[in-house]
């Protein structure tokens, strides 16, 4: 099958965004292009940045797409003589119903920050006034949120989505144009980053002395133990659902004078794994030896979060039956694994 001229500029445009983590982190978002009745979308588990490195787009029938979703499919096949193994995105649904020819799905920082608030209509009515745009509440990704899209744009052109405790959609008629508006709306929506302090490197390599738990390679990902309003908010629930996937639900604390080994094991005899990362107040952040670039991402992602939002924020976290959907759900699963395999 061959591709149309159009997704080499999807390439280049994924690829830019892909790299900007305040809009893009790990295998989070995705992009696609239609070509008549094909569908080209990124692949499940695949990054926006190797977008020009590697094939991550696959080629979807678009009307199967829109049928799939009719009746209730949640895999979507690819088209005929696709010539890949890998899956389409998990989102594909969603884009197979806007009816841009490119649509640009991102998870960006200051969207987030603003779509997990319960007192943010207010705000986005203001600041998104002159964009077509809508607010959706949380769903969960695939076919429960394409259905709550389907509804949303019925009856009128929208070029913006909120999503919930999720991120943003654009939809626009070129890469350049597409790319031109998650630029305005990051504008539109831009948060003023709180400052937290250093970390304790000393401290924490003699903590996880012994372990196989280890520093994260982003300084970053210190500042939600660092700061004590970002750790207020990241240890009372999750905000969103990549950070479900990759990290576990809600962050663990280690408990002054607790030692880390001594937490592990208890964690282990209660019949869980051992957290992929946890928090030292005031000093920093440790993640596992073996944690994948998806869940260094998603650290580092959750303190560009936390760090936009104030304590005082009303913030609408995600329930336990939310995290446990996405925790036991084949599709992320295999989007993990391919991660992992990166």
């Amino acid at each position: 099958m061959r591709p149309p001229q159009m997704l080499d500029e999807l390439r280049r445009m994924s690829a830019r965004v892909g790299r900007n983590i305040l809009l893009v982190q790990g295998a989070g978002g995705n992009s696609s292009v239609k070509d008549g009745d094909v569908l080209w979308v990124k692949a499940s588990g695949t990054w926006l940045a190797d977008a020009e490195d590697k094939e991550i787009f696959v080629p979807v029938a678009l009307s199967a797409a829109r049928a799939a979703l009719m009746h209730g499919d949640e895999r979507v096949p690819l088209a005929p003589n696709a010539g890949t193994s890998l899956r389409a995105s998990i989102e594909t649904s969603l884009h197979a119903l806007m009816p841009q020819r490119i649509v640009l799905h991102v998870h960006s920082v200051n969207t987030i920050a603003w779509a997990v608030r319960t007192d943010a209509r207010d705000e986005f009515a203001r600041r998104l006034d002159g964009l077509a745009w809508r607010y959706l509440d949380y769903h969960h990704p695939g076919l429960p949120l394409a259905r709550a899209v389907s509804d949303a744009i019925a009856d009128d052109t929208v070029d913006v989505l909120i999503l919930g405790n999720h991120g943003l959609v654009v939809g626009a008629a070129s890469c350049d144009a597409a790319e031109a508006l998650v630029a305005d709306v990051e504008q539109r929506l831009a948060l003023e980053q709180r400052s937290a302090p250093a970390a304790d490197h000393g401290t924490l390599r003699t903590i996880c002395a012994g372990t196989n738990y280890r520093l994260p390679r982003d300084p970053r990902g210190h500042d939600i133990a660092t700061d004590r309003y970002s750790r207020a908010i990241a240890t009372s629930g999750s905000l969103y659902p990549d950070h479900v996937v990759f990290l576990g639900p809600g962050l663990p604390v280690l408990e002054h004078r607790e030692k880390l080994s001594a937490m592990i094991a208890q964690t282990t005899a209660n019949g869980l794994p051992p957290p992929v990362a946890l928090l030292v107040p005031d000093l920093g952040s440790l993640i596992r030896e073996d944690a994948s670039d998806g869940a260094e991402a998603m650290l580092s992602c959750l303190a560009l979060v936390t760090c936009r939002l104030p304590l005082t924020a009303r913030v609408d976290y995600l329930t336990a039956e939310n995290e446990h959907a996405l925790l036991n759900w084949d599709a992320e699963r295999y989007r993990q694994q391919l991660t992992a395999d990166r």
